[in-house]
């Protein structure tokens, strides 16, 4: 039997971006399955997590992932416009967000059609790769859900009709992502045992191969 964990990961985190090409290389030559488990980013659970904290905190990010996606060869860019929107003025995050609930949303349905994995990482990569500005507008979004064999148009009209399910669906996601032991992202929890943040990759590897990771066998 494939081994299985589950996946808690946001659209609004640099580090979830960075590991995912990891996890769907790991999904295409071993016998492993992710369950995706969208959840929304501590800004808009819990956007006081972000006040009065040192301005070292935020500079030591910016820096850290850059050199993250240097190391991994990935390309990189601070999302523009970014997933969650704070205003400017106030330094704070509005309760109403133009992006990341739809985002979130649309995460859960691509996860229920088995193409999770595939989605985030078409997704995450036109937001966080640099190779496209407005990356909400056009065809974007579109072109990625197609590219992780997903049908746009069926996505779109039911993340809208489904809104208020979805919502729940990704509120039981972050009840069980912190029962499961943290609440950052990304987050891998593997036989009850978590694993926060892409940093962690080689120690969830050492323990899939523990438990018996086998190469996919192939036809």
């Amino acid at each position: 039997m494939a081994l299985e964990y589950d996946l808690y990961w946001s659209f609004r985190s640099p580090y979830s971006y960075l590991i995912t090409p990891r996890l769907v290389e790991l999904e295409a030559e071993y016998d492993v399955t992710c369950r995706v488990r969208p959840v929304y980013p501590l800004a808009v659970r819990t956007p006081e997590f972000f006040q009065g904290r040192d301005p070292l905190w935020f500079s030591y990010l910016m820096m850290d992932t850059r050199r993250e996606a240097e190391f991994l060869g990935l390309p990189f860019r601070w999302p523009r416009p970014d997933p969650v929107y704070m205003d400017m003025a106030t330094g704070t995050y509005p309760k109403d967000q133009p992006h990341i609930h739809r985002l979130t949303r649309l995460g859960v349905l691509a996860a229920e059609a088995g193409q999770g994995l595939a989605f985030l990482k078409e997704v995450s990569t036109a937001i966080w790769s640099g190779q496209v500005d407005n990356w909400h507008e056009g065809d974007h979004l579109a072109e990625a859900a197609q590219r992780a064999g997903l049908d746009p148009k069926a996505l779109f009209d039911r993340v809208e009709a489904e809104s208020e399910r979805l919502h729940a669906v990704i509120e039981e996601n972050q009840m069980a992502q912190r029962q499961a032991g943290h609440y950052g992202v990304p987050m891998i929890t593997f036989n009850n045992e978590p694993f926060f943040g892409q940093d962690r990759m080689d120690q969830f590897h050492w323990r899939l191969e523990q438990q018996g990771l086998s190469p996919r066998k192939t036809a």
